[in-house]
């Protein structure tokens, strides 16, 4: 993509807060992944959660690419988003590995919906470059999402309030990280 094409301010908003949410992703499952690791008879979680960590490492440096080549802003909020979703991984996985897929399931549920979303948007205003890999990202996202739900994510402990509590700090992050 050519820089000297800049993108709408909407455009821009997308990939700012689309940026913050792989970074966050990537290190939640950093988090997770810290946490399995020293624990024995986890290797199978462990490789989960790598594949679906190299998976958001890929949808994170596709938007560095845009971010540096189209010239946008990332959030402020990143150092934030960083710290606060390690710690939701960390946190997960001391619960165990159903609290880990159910944080999983619930960030992809927000995310899978707010991709779509952004697809439709695009699509509306007859966008071509951006509307295919934000499609990508999405079909990918809900994989994850089918994953931990195959896995035993509503199984967890208090699964309606992990469940619900995680869902309300995406929806959160994602207004916020269009704007700030």
């Amino acid at each position: 993509m050519p820089r000297n094409r800049p993108l709408p301010k909407r455009t821009e908003e997308m990939v700012r807060v689309d940026h913050a949410g792989e970074y966050a992703a990537v290190a939640i499952y950093q988090g997770q992944r810290a946490v399995f690791e020293k624990l024995h008879g986890k290797s199978r979680i462990v490789e989960q959660l790598t594949e679906m960590e190299a998976e958001e490492q890929h949808h994170l440096a596709a938007f560095d690419d845009l971010i540096q080549t189209k010239g946008v802003r990332p959030t402020a909020m990143t150092p934030i988003w960083g710290v606060a979703a390690y710690g939701l991984g960390v946190a997960t996985a001391l619960l165990g590995e159903k609290a880990a897929h159910a944080c999983t399931e619930a960030v992809e549920t927000v995310i899978e919906k707010h991709y779509d979303d952004q697809v439709k948007e695009l699509e509306a205003e007859g966008e071509t470059e951006l509307s295919p890999m934000f499609a990508q990202f999405r079909d990918e996202e809900a994989a994850h999402k089918d994953l931990a739900v195959e896995e035993g994510a509503h199984e967890a402990p208090a699964y309606p309030l992990l469940s619900a509590f995680i869902k309300a700090g995406c929806r959160a992050a994602i207004k916020i990280s269009e704007k700030v």
